[in-house]
């Protein structure tokens, strides 16, 4: 095995590593984001060739002359430029998430998770992995949900309302007051037996999609403790 050889398995195993550090949830988006470069490469060059064919087609007929060289190459910095950067697509919000329509609703909830995991405790950032992995397997099934089904307004409730509660909930608590007991746990602990809940029924909504029974995840009534009672909840006052 030569030097470089080496090298390479070292530089191999550290990207590894960090890839267990960080998380499955993260690898996930980081995987989006690069799809979303190779789209956006892909359009470039599509637009870039357009303009290229077009411009060779109207010089066969028309001499285009140093202006027309200049125009066509006007045109194609600001079609790179146009598409390099644009459709923005908005950061996710807790308050914007109960807009987002169901189908994108797992992708998008999990990329705000993302952006949220770093200041959650360790026990947490777990169960919020698990919860990514959960929206992974819900999506497909909700490409083929009528968003005026009784159920989906279940799965939005849970996915776009309860779940970004929950977090937000917490990290309205002070730091120094997250490991501190309230009527016997601490603000770490009602955010995991949240997490959890939320995990299990996310599980549950999935397993009832697979079957078919719509008519039971319209009607079983999901309304998890998440909002705590004002003497238990997390970030009240």
């Amino acid at each position: 095995m030569t030097d470089v050889d080496r090298e390479l398995a070292r530089a191999n195993q550290t990207l590894a590593r960090l890839d267990r550090r960080v998380g499955p949830l993260e690898q996930r988006a980081r995987r989006r984001r690069e799809a979303e470069i190779l789209r956006r490469i892909g359009r470039i060059a599509a637009a870039d060739v357009a303009i290229i064919v077009a411009a060779l087609g109207v010089g066969w007929f028309v001499p285009l002359g140093m202006g027309g060289a200049l125009i066509v190459m006007a045109l194609l910095i600001a079609a790179t430029l146009a598409l390099a950067i644009f459709p923005l697509s908005p950061e996710p919000t807790a308050e914007t998430l109960g807009q987002v329509p169901l189908k994108a609703l797992p992708a998008t909830t999990e990329e705000w998770l993302v952006r949220q995991r770093p200041a959650l405790p360790a026990p947490a950032r777990t169960l919020v992995d698990s919860i990514g992995v959960r929206l992974e397997t819900l999506a497909p099934q909700l490409a083929t949900l009528d968003d005026r089904e009784p159920a989906a307004a279940e799965v939005r409730k849970l996915i776009g309302e309860q779940l970004p509660e929950l977090v937000k909930g917490y990290e309205r608590v002070p730091e120094p007051l997250r490991t501190v007991e309230r009527n016997g746990r601490t603000p770490d602990q009602q955010l995991e037996d949240g997490l959890k809940l939320i995990d299990e029924e996310i599980g549950q909504m999935s397993h009832q999609l697979a079957q078919g029974d719509l008519d039971l995840l319209a009607t079983r009534g999901r309304y998890l403790q998440i909002r705590y009672r004002e003497d238990d909840g997390i970030g009240s006052t």
